[in-house]
């Protein structure tokens, strides 16, 4: 079957992403290649995207949505272009900019051919006069009109809060529930939203590629639960374990001072607050579930809160070190971290990383590294040790009773002392993730690495995610040790792979005690 313009109409369209670097694109594009898509993207700074896995199966072009010569190159054989970038924080001109990048992007799509352009806006208000939204959301509805009104099919998905770890209204959702076990808040915390699981945004973003041809209009989407604020962040407690949170709303917080209010409290920046906590005012909910006639829902999709909540931090509570935690390049699910999330999202993650050159070659370092705990010790502080071990079984942990189940080989599961072995990349990298009674997550990473001049070098990270409140007490209480046990430990493993060089086993540490650090 052939298109208006005499091209031949191929099964799987070749698609355009804007804004891959982002949250929603960075994880729209797999999804389209895994259903096979032909992908190009767009983008003002190619090497952000260098860092995905998928960089090596798209074209990239670069350019700006705002210069036609750009966006005309990008729309040169393609078939449907999603548009996934918008101004937001860009200052207080951001309106002007989104007006004319839309126009711009929909006029080229026009010009080259393109049959559909899907775009993911906010979820609006019912009878509110758009002069009274915020000016974020008046902005996404006014984008959205633009495409509709426009020569090309378009598909405007329309969302309130999206829940996935890399989403700004979640992560600010994260850090005001788990840094504050008390709240006094803005009376926005009371207003009724919709949210949706990021999963459940993609799968509508990628369906939308097949829409028939004489579908041109607005979906809203969003998940099964329709609910405040304050019941999502009492809900994201429960679900994250913490403590029931006492949220107390006032009415004297504006608008101006929530997004200050906000950024005292995370991470995530002001110039993203302000627009958040400002589109908070209003109630946003589904008036339709239309979207389904065009992309079914399977069985339980889409998603309860609480379930998008479960995928959103999976990777915390299965204890991974994902992402710009680790070493790890391949997020597991859209729900998880990738590296091209900006710095604040993912959550509070507290870091010790010493680094030590060493006499030895790169083997003998591997053998202490896999050689350590149970009766070789820990190569640090022994009272320090033996006194945290003697803490975790006084308030129900499994203390230092464990021990190794080899005294000099390591695989992925096993016991050690109260350390799981996470993973192991032999010669390379030792994880450790902490069993000891902790309010969070902890985790253990040593490295045999080669730097810039070819020597040999240890590198040892004591990663800590803290769980509320008492977590961060917790990994401030014990930083003052951290140069005294974990500096100690690095430097003693290194000394014991040099005198250890040349041999089938690492000697002994000077100090033999079977313990953890804090």
């Amino acid at each position: 079957m052939a298109d208006g313009n005499g091209r031949r109409r191929t099964e799987r369209p070749h698609c355009l992403v804007t804004g891959a670097s982002g949250y929603i694109g960075g994880r729209l594009v797999p999804e389209l290649l895994h259903t096979g898509h032909r992908v190009r993207c767009l983008a003002r700074s190619p090497g952000k995207l260098h860092d995905h896995p998928w960089a090596a199966d798209v074209e990239t072009v670069q350019g700006d949505v705002t210069d036609p010569d750009a966006v005309a190159a990008a729309m040169r054989g393609i078939d449907v272009a999603y548009y996934l970038v918008h101004a937001l924080g860009t200052g207080s001109g951001f309106e002007e900019t989104d007006r004319r990048a839309a126009r711009t992007f929909g006029e080229q799509a026009h010009a080259a051919g393109v049959r559909r352009i899907v775009y993911l806006g906010g979820l609006t208000p019912r009878g509110v006069p758009e002069t009274e939204l915020s000016p974020h959301l008046r902005s996404r509805a006014e984008v959205g009109r633009i495409f509709l009104d426009g020569p090309v099919a378009a598909t405007v998905l329309r969302a309130a809060v999206v829940i996935g770890s890399g989403s700004a209204s979640f992560e600010m959702l994260r850090y005001l529930t788990e840094r504050l076990p008390v709240m006094v808040t803005p009376s926005w915390v009371r207003t009724r939203t919709q949210p949706i699981g990021v999963r459940d945004v993609l799968r509508y973003l990628a369906g939308s590629a097949s829409m028939p041809d004489d579908v041109n209009r607005a979906f809203d989407i969003g998940g099964p639960d329709v609910l405040t604020y304050r019941e999502m962040m009492r809900r994201y407690a429960v679900v994250a374990g913490l403590p029931r949170r006492l949220i107390v709303p006032v009415p004297v917080l504006t608008p101006g001072l929530s997004s200050h209010w906000v950024g005292l409290v995370t991470p995530v920046p002001a110039s993203l607050a302000r627009p958040l906590t400002e589109s908070l005012r209003h109630e946003v909910v589904c008036h339709e579930h239309d979207i389904a006639r065009y992309v079914p829902d399977p069985p339980g999709r889409p998603l309860p809160f609480d379930e998008a909540l479960r995928l959103a931090l999976r990777r915390v509570r299965e204890a991974q070190v994902a992402t710009r935690w680790s070493s790890a390049a391949v997020p597991g699910a859209p729900s998880d971290p990738l590296p091209t999330d900006p710095d604040w999202a993912g959550g509070s993650l507290y870091e010790d990383d010493r680094r030590v050159t060493v006499d030895a070659s790169g083997e003998s370092l591997w053998r202490v590294i896999e050689g350590i705990g149970g009766d070789n010790g820990w190569y640090s502080f022994r009272p320090a040790w033996a006194v945290r071990g003697r803490l975790d079984r006084f308030v129900g942990g499994v203390g230092l009773r464990r021990g190794r189940r080899d005294a000099e080989r390591l695989r992925v599961g096993d016991s050690l002392d109260f350390w799981r072995v996470e993973e192991i990349e032999p010669g390379r990298l030792l994880r450790l993730r902490a069993e000891m009674r902790l309010p969070g997550l902890a985790w253990l990473e040593m490295y045999a690495e080669t730097d810039a001049e070819g020597r040999t070098r240890y590198r040892q990270r004591a990663l800590f995610h803290p769980r509320g409140l008492l977590g961060h007490a917790y990994w401030w209480a014990v930083s003052p040790f951290h140069a005294l046990v974990f500096q100690g430990m690095a430097r003693n493993i290194a000394r014991a792979a040099a005198k250890g060089a040349g041999t089938r086993r690492a000697a002994a540490p000077a100090h033999r005690s079977p313990g953890v650090p804090s």
